[in-house]
């Protein structure tokens, strides 16, 4: 009889999984296998697959502009997985102080309603914001006596357009994860490190900080993450201009597989993709023992 009863069990189980276990093999399992196996062909969509070999990764190595564009990323993981971790952060801070309910829920709007936005319709509206010669941007900058900067234009001032829209599009996101996390944290502990004496300084770096480690650690590996894919606001805002100076890696695979249509070759890139974020990801976990705090007690 409990046999049975755990067969049976067993069999519920595996039908409450059915559902997210076919959507995984649908659509995760089944692109990275056919991912790896055009990574070893020359495929056009239009002929078949071709058997190739390790061609597509001896072209890998040799492609100047792929590592261009890595380059072109690793600035962006540079410039907006601290801008997102570290901003994030303190507007989460300003906003968990002790005011009213209605402030509170009038932040949370103002911060979290651009991430709900459509990309593509808040991009258009800011490249007239970066625009040179008619952008309000540089008419207020103007107002400071600052000549007109050529912020889509230039593969200097790029960098910081693409991040200015990132930081008002996407810092919801991590402000939400940390206002979530610090609402967490017991406020009995505050209350004893202030009857012990301690100041605000004290109680942030000696509660705050440890207690909110693990949220800090997911919108850290998050934002990396979504950094190294960045694609949606170089590819709106500067078309990956000028030139190749803002095209990160997700522009050219879509590139590649879209407009050359060399699909064998594109999945070789986003193996190679793949593998680095992996990487990344996998050290991150490693190193997170050491001041990741998951005591909550």
């Amino acid at each position: 009889m409990g046999t049975y009863r755990k067969m049976s069990n067993t069999v519920v189980g595996l039908l409450f999984l059915a559902p997210a276990l076919l959507f995984f093999v649908l659509f995760i399992g089944e692109p990275v296998v056919a991912t790896l196996y055009l990574s070893f062909t020359k495929y056009n969509v239009i002929t078949s697959a071709k058997w190739i070999g390790f061609d597509n990764i001896k072209h890998l190595f040799a492609d100047d502009r792929l590592w261009l564009t890595y380059g072109n990323t690793l600035k962006y993981v540079l410039i907006l997985t601290p801008m997102h971790a570290i901003l994030g952060l303190l507007i989460a801070l300003a906003v968990n102080r002790n005011i009213g309910k209605g402030w509170k829920y009038l932040y949370r709007t103002i911060f979290y309603f651009p991430v709900l936005a459509t990309s593509a319709a808040v991009a258009v509206a800011w490249q007239f914001i970066f625009s040179k010669d008619f952008g309000i941007l540089n008419f207020l900058l103007g107002k400071f006596g600052v000549s007109p900067i050529a912020w889509m234009q230039s593969p200097q001032w790029v960098y910081v357009a693409v991040a200015i829209y990132s930081f008002w599009k996407f810092i919801g996101n991590a402000f939400l994860y940390y206002l979530i996390g610090l609402q967490s944290i017991p406020a009995a502990l505050y209350e004893a490190a202030e009857i012990d004496g301690a100041n605000k300084t004290q109680r942030f770096f000696s509660i705050t900080l440890p207690m909110l480690s693990p949220t800090i650690f997911f919108v850290l590996v998050t934002t990396l993450i979504g950094a190294t894919q960045i694609f949606d606001e170089p590819y709106l805002i500067t078309s990956g201009g000028p030139g190749d100076a803002s095209r990160s890696v997700n522009m050219y695979i879509y590139e590649v597989a879209f407009q050359h249509h060399e699909m064998g070759y594109a999945s070789t890139l986003s193996l190679s993709l793949f593998l680095i974020i992996l990487c990344v990801t996998v050290f991150q976990f490693s190193i997170s023992k050491k001041w990741v705090n998951y005591d909550r007690d």
